[in-house]
């Protein structure tokens, strides 16, 4: 049974760093596709960033290029969101999901976590 369990969110002031964990299970990390998503307030979903399954090569979306890395431990199955100079456009709920494909233009994804709440605010 595939499960993805995220961490590691909170309140943080701008400029301030989070690191958000997916801890995984069921299938296969390094062969998998991860990515992160968020969904702020009021706001549909946005993609964030993906760590391909194979080359563990990864993109970003320009709203967090340079601020943003992602990251996984094969050994312990876990993806890491590390975000450095948060700011309060930043403020959303943060998921992890795995396998993304294209289905009639629209990102989908096979399985989704539960999400974590990132607040940035002074």
């Amino acid at each position: 049974q595939v499960q993805l369990v995220e961490s590691g969110g909170g309140v943080v002031q701008p400029g301030g760093s989070l690191r958000l964990s997916c801890a995984t299970s069921g299938f296969t990390l390094s062969t998998s596709t991860m990515s992160w998503v968020r969904q702020g307030p009021g706001l549909g979903l946005e993609w964030v960033s993906d760590i391909i399954g194979s080359s563990a090569i990864t993109y970003y979306a320009d709203s967090v290029k340079g601020r943003f890395t992602s990251s996984r431990d094969d050994v312990n199955n876990i993806v890491y969101l590390q975000m450095n100079n948060l700011k309060p456009e930043d403020t959303a709920v943060y998921y992890c999901a795995k396998d993304p494909r294209l289905v009639g233009g629209k990102r989908e994804y096979d399985q989704w976590g539960q999400g974590t709440q990132v607040t940035v605010s002074s």
